[in-house]
């Protein structure tokens, strides 16, 4: 009886292969640490926000049939406007539209 047998072989890399698969990572190192330092920066870019202000809108029913849920946004324009008693978010103070 004969069994099959199956062999695993695995090429090495030659240092030319090696060598690039190293600068590959090397560089999307880089571009990885390149991309976290401007994402920092990028918020402030976004709508409603500025140096100094955070705009944030919401949408609740303040009359008619839902307006028992208009007690929600009630509570949450308070819990911004404690937000800005002490000092915003960052610094920034919540500018909330209700």
């Amino acid at each position: 009886m004969i069994a099959a047998t199956t062999v695993a072989f695995t090429p090495s890399l030659s240092q030319k292969e090696g060598r690039t698969m190293r600068i590959r990572a090397a560089l999307a190192l880089v571009l990885a640490v390149a991309v976290g330092l401007t994402a920092g920066s990028a918020a402030a870019q976004w709508p409603g926000v500025t140096p100094t202000e955070i705009k944030i809108g919401n949408t609740n029913p303040y009359s008619g049939p839902a307006s028992a849920y208009g007690t929600i946004g009630k509570v949450i324009a308070a819990y911004f406007r404690k937000v800005n008693e002490e000092g915003g978010i960052n610094g920034r103070k919540v500018n909330f539209i209700s």
